[in-house]
Parts: structure tokens; sequence; C-alpha cells
């Protein structure tokens, strides 16, 4: 355990993050972490206020079988079918995730305490499908402070806009472009809307748009690295930045605008954007770059454990990096284009990477547990 001392020293700059207006969520959950006591911990001295997963989290937690032995024994005897098993197991971790954050979720009137779970990864192309999906979700979780997590693909904004209007809170995931992003807000106001001819009561439903941020100078620096030119390694670095800073200057105009004034007024909530992919893929970068350079009020940063501990240890925390640099961002981007690197190109090609590595990841997942209920001789399909 931490003692009060140390968590006094390594708590300073998420504690300057969080007063800064930026919710810290940890990109990571396993049946580990939960019953050692490791989340309730962070939640305690580090700041965590909330959870994000993800398939290929959920295929590193239960592909370990740590902490998963006797529910897999209990899925084995029963015969369930290895989806089931799979969402059995998944929906526990999130649920009693969502117990340990219940109080930072009571505190903060379920603004934060949050708990996200994605829809089979399978059903980003699919709308019917992932709208079923999120509904069943949500009632196997059982817990006011999840979040259904639904990718931001052309079929995932009328899914969006569907269980929305239901009532049920919705972390949107992998949005790389900021056309994307605007009709993910699009998506937003339409479901509150809908919610409201309901009769349903706007406060208690609220959202994140997740807005992926290192994957993108992962791919526009590799195309400026093969270019090679001076100019164009200057560049590299620059993209991602640029991209959540203008993310966030349409996220204000938006929640500005005369349709959010209607629903402000119904006590809605505006749907946060939420930086995910904030672990540096670059070491040539400091570790803590998608996390100091994009605070802003009102925003979320979910960081898996090693950026929470480096933010921890030396991040240096000097206020808000994001409102103020918009047409700095505006003119890298514009440099980046007039290289010959397109944007629209990037980000749909990142997209598409995107869903591809979850549907892996889950399909990973469900052959692990296959073969964990065939070897206690019960038949997973």
């Amino acid at each position: 355990m931490i003692t009060v001392t140390e968590a006094t020293a390594t708590a300073g700059a998420l504690k300057r993050l969080s007063d800064e207006g930026v919710s810290i969520w940890l990109d990571d959950l396993s049946r580990k972490r939960i019953e050692s006591g490791n989340l309730a911990e962070l939640v305690e001295n580090k700041n965590v206020v909330g959870v994000t997963t993800n398939p290929s989290i959920f295929q590193a937690a239960i592909g370990s079988g740590e902490g998963y032995e006797e529910q897999l024994t209990d899925l084995a005897v029963r015969g369930v079918t290895v989806d089931e098993a799979v969402r059995m197991m998944t929906t526990a971790d999130v649920r009693a995730a969502a117990d340990i954050l219940r109080g930072v979720y009571d505190a903060t009137d379920g603004r934060d305490g949050r708990v996200s779970i994605e829809v089979d990864p399978r059903l980003a192309h699919e709308t019917a499908a992932t709208i079923a999906e999120a509904k069943q979700l949500a009632w196997l979780v059982d817990r006011p402070n999840v979040m259904i997590k639904i990718p931001a693909t052309k079929a995932g904004l009328p899914a969006i806009t569907e269980v929305i209007g239901l009532g049920i809170s919705v972390n949107v995931t992998l949005i790389f472009s900021l056309e994307r992003y605007r009709e993910v807000m699009d998506a937003y106001l339409a479901g509150l809307e809908k919610a409201a001819a309901k009769g349903l009561d706007l406060s208690t439903i609220h959202s994140v748009a997740s807005f992926f941020v290192s994957r993108v100078d992962s791919e526009i620096d590799k195309r400026l690295t093969v270019l090679g030119t001076e100019e164009a390694l200057a560049l590299k670095g620059k993209a991602a930045l640029a991209n959540a800073r203008l993310a966030y200057e349409a996220y204000e105009e938006v929640f500005a605008g005369e349709r959010w004034t209607a629903l402000s007024g119904a006590h809605a909530n505006k749907q946060r954007p939420l930086w995910a992919s904030t672990g540096v893929k670059d070491p040539a970068y400091k570790d803590t770059l998608y996390v100091a350079d994009l605070v802003a009020p009102g925003t979320v940063n979910t960081m898996p454990e090693a950026t929470l501990n480096a933010t921890a240890d030396h991040g240096e925390i000097t206020g808000d990096t994001v409102t103020g640099g918009y047409d700095r961002a505006r003119a890298d981007l514009a440099a980046v284009e007039a290289l010959g690197i397109s944007y629209d190109e990037v980000v749909q090609q990142l997209e598409d990477e995107g869903v591809a590595k979850f549907e892996v990841a889950w399909n990973d997942l469900l052959a692990t547990v296959t073969k964990s209920l065939d070897s206690k001789g019960v038949d997973a399909e």
C-alpha cells in the first residue's frame, strides 16, 4: 500500500490536472486490479475518477487467466456459449469497478465515477445490432454509472442517437476526424431531443466523445519520415495535438449554440471530449505529452497506468494548453496537407484500423475462452 506521505508527494501533478477541470480516468481494468484493491487505491491516492475498457484490455486481462478460474469453471459446468461466457466475465468486472467508483459518481452527480464497456466490435457496422447490444449491456451491468461504448462509425452514429434517446449514457469511441466528431456531437444532441420528447430526465444522461490522439501522430509521423525533408521532419509530433485542439474548438462552438441552449434549459449535460490513446508511442517524445499538452476545462483524459504514473512522477501541469492555440493548430495541419499527406485519408485509415484491431482482440479473447472451457470438458459452442 502507498503511504500517506508517498501519496501526497506523487499526487501533486494529478491534483493540479484535476483542478484544471480534467477528469482522470484509467484506461485499464482486470479482475486482479479489482480484487487486489489496486483500483480503489488509485481512486483514493491518484485522483482517478473513472475507468475505460476496450476489447484489447479485456483480451489481455482474461487472457492472463488470473482471477477468472472459478468463474470459468462455473460457466463451463453450465455449458454456456463462449460469447455468453465472455459477456458474463466482462460485465462482472465492469459491475465490480462501478461499485468501487460509486462514491465518486454520487459525489459528482453522475459526471464522473463512470466505467465504460464496449459493444461487440463485430457489430461496428450494424446499427440495429449495436442498439440491441447496448441495451443488453446496460441491463447486464445494471449500474447507473456504466457507460456503453459505441464506435463512431457511420453505422454507429444513428445507434448513438437511439441509445441516448433511451436514457442510456454513452461513451463514443474511435473518433479520429474533426468532421466525424461534429457528427458525433450532432448524434448526441439528437438523442437528447428524443429523450426529452419521451419525458426522460436529461440530467441523468451523460456522454463522452473519445477522440484518439497518439495514433494520429504515429501514422502522420511515419509519412513525414518517409518524405524526410527538413520541413517534413519539423512537423513530427504536431498533428495529433493540433487535431485534438481543433476538436475542443468544435466542442466549444457546438455547446454554445442555440440547439444546445434549449437542451441546457432542460438540465442536459454537455458531451465532454475525452482524450484517448494517450500513451506515447514514440520514445523520442516526453511520456506525458498527450496529458500536459491537452489540458482544458471540461475534458476527460483516460490514461494507461504507465502514463498515469509518469504524470504523477514528473508531469508538468501549467494550466490550459488547448484554448488559444487554434490558429497554430490549423497552421500545423495545413502544413502537413501541403506536403501531400491527406488528412481525410489518414483519419479514415485510422478508423478502419481501430475497428479491425478491436475485432481481432475480441476474436482472440473468444478463442482463449473457448480453449479454457474446452479444457474443463465442456463444448463451448
